[in-house]
C-alpha cells in the first residue's frame, strides 16, 4: 500500500502530462502530495522527515514551474534536484560530525566509517552522472522522450541503484545481537 501510495503523485503527474501539458500536471502532483500527507496527518499516520522534505521541493520546484513557464527550467529541474542532494551528502560527511547517510542508516545499525564513505561517494556519483544524463536525453530528444525518460528512465535507474545499494548493506548488516547490544547501551 505504502508503494502505490508513494507513486501515486508520479502516475497522475504522468497521465495529466498526457492528457493536457506539463503546467496542468505539474498543478495536479502539487495539490496531490499536498492532499497525501494532510490525509495521512489526519488519520494520525507518521510522517518521515524526507516526506516533508520532498513536499517542499515539489511545492518550491512547482511554484518556479508554473511562475516561470519556461521548458529549459522545467528541464533542468531533476539535475538540479539530483545536484543538490550530491552536494548536501558531500557537505554532509565532510562538514558535520554524522552525514546524512550515516543518520539514516542509524536505524538499522552501526556500519564502520568505510562502507558509510563508500556508500556516500557511490551516491555522489550516481546523482552527478543522472543529473548529466537528464540534461543528454532532454536537449537531444523531444519534451515528450524527456518527460518519459525522467519518469521511467529515471525512476528505473533509480530503483536500480537502491537495490545494488541494498545488497552492499545487506554484505555489511550488523548482527542482531550487535544491534540488540547498541539499543541496550542506548537505555
Amino acid at each position: 500500500m505504502k508503494i502505490l501510495n508513494d507513486f501515486l503523485p508520479i502516475v497522475l503527474f504522468f497521465v495529466c502530462y498526457q492528457l493536457y501539458d506539463i503546467y496542468v500536471a505539474t498543478q495536479v502532483l502539487m495539490a496531490v502530495m499536498v492532499l497525501q500527507l494532510g490525509i495521512m496527518k489526519l488519520l494520525g499516520r507518521p510522517i518521515e522527515k524526507m516526506q516533508w522534505v520532498i513536499l517542499v521541493l515539489v511545492l518550491a520546484f512547482g511554484a518556479l514551474t508554473l511562475g516561470l513557464h519556461d521548458p529549459q527550467f522545467i528541464m533542468w529541474k531533476p539535475t538540479i534536484v539530483n545536484w543538490l542532494f550530491a552536494a548536501a551528502l558531500l557537505f554532509s560527511e565532510w562538514f558535520l560530525a554524522r552525514g546524512l547517510l550515516r543518520r539514516m542508516l542509524a536505524v538499522v545499525g552501526e556500519f564502520p566509517d568505510q562502507v558509510i564513505s563508500r556508500l556516500n561517494w557511490a551516491w555522489v556519483i550516481f546523482l552527478t552522472l543522472e543529473g548529466f544524463l537528464n540534461l543528454y536525453v532532454a536537449y537531444n530528444y523531444s519534451e515528450a522522450t524527456w518527460v518519459n525518460f525522467k519518469l521511467f528512465g529515471l525512476t528505473l535507474l533509480s530503483v536500480l541503484f537502491m537495490l545494488a545499494q541494498g545488497f552492499y548493506i545487506a554484505r555489511h548488516m550488523p548482527q542482531a545481537a550487535e544491534v540488540e547490544a547498541g539499543r541496550a547501551g542506548e537505555d
